[in-house]
């Protein structure tokens, strides 16, 4: 090449300073949101994990007090931390022969990981249909029997007046009546549904290898608020009240 045509070849065109900057900006930027975004996934699992979960309600078990679809609140501190009260709302894992055996097909990876991602922030509740929820009637130790002439029940010779929560058909002051006379075990719960005539609980799984009893370690947490839909959003009504006159169980 002459020295005319090298003096006449355009010089290779440098990064302008302000499209560097531009450049270097967006990557700071997206650099953030990924940390950010990392960071709020990794906040939300803590949560999830160790706080707060959220399920849905597969069933009519609780109406009126929950209802099919609802989404609630659970508190995990309370098995950590405290401990349960009669008249507590509480999601547990199936003690073993509650429910059905599952027949829902299995779903493809990619939707089974985006549902895993939604369930870290709280907007999916993937495990709820492996989950129960019900009230709790007795603790350990608690005499437990059904019913007295009113078809009520009660817990340590107290009769109960449940009539605040129960869903019963019009004309109606007690539920159909399900026998039993039990003695809650330690490290233990009894349970039953504020939908009583529509409720698979303790009544009906005495025939199971666990009796009917919820084991404490079964418990994921106390339900304690509704958050959808909207017209629904508010605190669980626990109605302790109920069991004020309780006295502490007999230990044997």
């Amino acid at each position: 090449m002459s020295s005319e045509q090298a003096a006449s070849a355009p010089a290779t065109e440098q990064p302008r300073p302000a499209e560097e900057g531009r450049r270097r900006g967006w990557l700071v930027f997206l650099r953030d949101v990924v940390i950010i975004v990392v960071i709020a996934l990794l906040v939300s699992f803590l949560v999830k994990t160790f706080l707060v979960r959220s399920f849905y309600i597969p069933s009519a078990s609780m109406a009126q007090t929950l209802i099919v679809q609802d989404r609630i609140l659970v508190d995990e501190i309370t098995p950590r931390f405290g401990a349960y009260e009669r008249g507590d709302v509480v999601v547990f894992r199936d003690p073993g022969g509650w429910l059905p055996p599952s027949t829902a097909p299995a779903r493809p990876a990619i939707v089974e990981a985006f549902d895993w991602v939604l369930s870290l922030v709280g907007l999916s509740a993937p495990d709820s249909d492996d989950h129960l929820i019900k009230r709790v009637i007795g603790l350990p130790g608690d005499h437990v029997v059904c019913c007295n002439a009113l078809g009520q029940v009660t817990v340590n010779g107290v009769p109960l007046d449940e009539t605040g929560y129960l869903n019963l058909p019009p004309g109606r002051t007690a539920p159909e009546p399900v026998t039993y006379d039990v003695v809650v075990p330690d490290g233990s719960l009894w349970v039953l549904g504020d939908n009583r005539d529509s409720s698979r609980d303790s009544r009906y799984n005495q025939d199971q290898p666990g009796g009917g009893f919820v084991p404490l370690d079964n418990v994921v947490g106390r339900a304690f608020l509704v958050t959808w839909p909207f017209d629904r959003f508010g605190t669980i009504d626990f109605h302790h009240d109920v069991f004020a006159g309780v006295p502490e169980a007999e230990r044997q």
